[in-house]
């Protein structure tokens, strides 16, 4: 299978050899919004819990049922939306986004709430799919690898500025206040992303529904698929109770775990950013690397006992490779998918997240287990480790690829 993508072209002009073009950061702010409206409910849970009269349980689900919107709706309307042009898509995406925060800022029935979330979420997935071919396009084969970290490394900034700053707003005038900033937000997004997303031609933005179901035929989109998923599960398995790590495992105060985690949140943004400047030269080095370092760090994290500053540096340096990898494995699921690129790049969203939700799932369960506290690491560790498979199996095919050109 050839690694180039045979999608209809959307005529965006390619950046200069050193420099991408504007509307790479304008897709990175979208994907800012879109993760800090999915992780910022973990942070003014209590709130909402209160206002709402729910148990923290019931809130919770709130952040559930977003998971499961994003690992359905990113493949779904990849395929509801192949006869329509990119620059539409996203636009429409942002709408419903907008829609969905004045739903559920003005709600106080559970159910609207979710179905609002629910909602937010498939538009959320239709952007993530839609810009993890628009933003590669827009830089120019050279620079591919490095649009998509960027693009990443805006959805890593939504832990290190959206998050807090939304459970900043929530304490001082409530959580509603939250979304109504991000929908406001959203708007902007919407305005930027109509004027510097140019026109494409919808009748062959994305070919037959035969031609997109053909692209799953390729055996390298479904190994770049497995590394999206164990890669992700494995990093979030542990960082998912990373807060009684800190404090129960590590004796970290907790007064000092934000401090902590905005340590994870800086790694990560940087993490992505290397991750894709180095992923346009050598993709497998770093889809190889990543994981192997993650996995040794994890394994760090589930040895250490009563040492605050070792595990906090710890928890830094996972941010700093645990992630990086995600733009350039995307960048792969939409080359290998072929015809089907935008098709591609929503799977590989909802590899991430259906990692997500077995890794957190897997990881709560070791709690109750011998492992204690322990656990989540060690699971993590495991489950990355299981990212060198189709890593390694990838990088062999591209090398006896090569050499094969080269005869």
């Amino acid at each position: 299978m050839t690694t180039h993508t045979t999608d209809a072209p959307v005529p965006i002009s390619a950046g200069t050899p050193d420099r991408l073009p504007l509307v790479v950061f304008v897709l990175a702010a979208g994907t800012f919004l879109m993760l800090t409206t999915e992780f910022v409910i973990a942070g003014i849970l209590p709130q909402v819990a209160g206002d709402l009269g729910l148990s923290l349980a019931e809130a919770g689900s709130l952040i559930t049922v977003f998971a499961a919107g994003m690992i359905i709706g990113a493949p779904t309307m990849a395929l509801l939306t192949m006869r329509m042009s990119k620059k539409l898509t996203l636009v429409l995406a942002l709408l419903v986004f907008i829609i969905g925060h004045v739903v559920v800022a003005l709600s106080a029935d559970l159910t609207v709430l979710l179905i609002a979330r629910f909602v937010t979420a498939v538009a959320t997935g239709a952007f993530w799919a839609v810009a993890a071919v628009v933003a590669p396009r827009a830089a120019g084969p050279a620079l591919g690898s490095r649009a998509m970290g960027i693009v990443s490394a805006g959805g890593a900034l939504a832990t290190v500025i959206g998050v807090p700053i939304g459970a900043f707003i929530a304490q001082m005038s409530g959580w509603r206040s939250t979304f109504w900033v991000l929908g406001a937000a959203a708007v902007v997004a919407t305005v930027l992303i109509a004027r510097l997303v140019p026109r494409d031609d919808a009748a062959a933005a994305g070919g037959t529904l035969r031609a997109q179901l053909a692209g799953l035929r390729s055996g390298r989109l479904w190994l770049a698929l497995l590394a999206c998923a164990t890669t992700t599960g494995g990093v979030l398995a542990a960082y998912s109770f990373i807060a009684p790590i800190l404090t129960e495992q590590a004796g970290v105060p907790a007064a000092l775990v934000p401090l902590v985690l905005t340590g994870f949140g800086v790694g990560s943004f940087i993490g992505a950013i290397l991750g894709g400047r180095f992923g346009d030269a050598h993709p497998g080095i770093v889809t190889i690397l990543t994981p192997a370092v993650t996995a040794i760090v994890l394994i760090a994290i589930s040895l250490t006992v009563g040492a605050p500053w070792v595990m906090t540096a710890l928890v830094v340096v996972l941010g700093l490779f645990g992630l990086s990898a995600n733009g350039v494995l995307i960048l792969l699921s939409v080359r290998f998918a072929g015809a089907a690129a935008t098709l591609g790049s929503a799977l590989a969203v909802s590899a991430f997240n259906l990692g997500t939700a077995v890794g957190t799932t897997l990881a709560g369960l070791t709690l109750g287990s011998a492992l204690g506290i322990h656990g989540p690491a060690a699971l993590g560790a495991c489950i990355v480790t299981l990212t060198l498979v189709p890593t390694i199996i990838l990088a062999r095919l591209r090398a006896k690829a090569s050499a094969t050109s080269d005869v």
